[in-house]
């Protein structure tokens, strides 16, 4: 797949041509599926919700968007890893309530040994943190949002942003640093 092939499509969508979205979607489904089963792999194991899930409710999501001012191909990526960290939170979080008494609880192995209580509360306290350092440093946010929830490598969320590869070091390092102290503090 060239990436000018997608950024093109991308473009004439914005412009109005429905067929562009059809022809998008093959172009794009496979790296979509990578970065969620990526973003996956962060989650407890036997998370109840699946990559070709995960793939479909983020594109659902994505051609949804009606005032996007698709970019390029860089800019759509980063938007479904805004958009697969949204699902795993949302997820999480309805998670979280229905342990708290909606419906008829169900419990598997690892809910009765605390690990999946565990990894959904991470997730949420992530998610806080990282709302927080956004509104500190918007640029460090996105950047470990591409990074973490969507496995982009250095070079990839540079371009999707528009910074140099070294600032993106950079702020992935500060980031995960600030995050790391933020979580642990949550958490003790």
């Amino acid at each position: 797949m060239l990436s000018s092939d997608v950024t093109q499509l991308l473009r004439s969508w914005r412009d109005g041509n429905k067929q562009a979205l059809d022809e998008l979607l093959p172009l794009v489904y496979t790296e979509l599926r990578g970065l969620a089963e990526r973003a996956l792999r962060h989650e407890r194991p036997g998370h109840t919700l699946q990559s070709t899930a995960l793939v479909h409710e983020a594109y659902l999501r994505l051609v949804q968007q009606d005032n996007a001012e698709w970019q390029n191909r860089a800019h759509f990526f980063a938007m479904a890893a805004r958009m697969i960290r949204r699902i795993l939170v949302d997820h999480a979080r309805a998670r979280h309530a229905a342990k708290r008494g909606s419906g008829m609880p169900k419990l598997a192995l690892d809910e009765a040994l605390g690990v999946a209580e565990k990894n959904d509360w991470e997730v949420l306290a992530l998610d806080d943190a990282l709302n927080r350092l956004a509104q500190m440093d918007e640029q460090q946010a996105q950047v470990v949002e591409m990074r973490f929830f969507a496995g982009l490598t250095v070079e990839e969320t540079a371009e999707a942003l528009g910074i140099s590869t070294a600032t993106v070091k950079r702020d992935w390092a500060t980031a995960k640093a600030w995050l790391f102290r933020e979580v642990s503090r949550a958490g003790a």
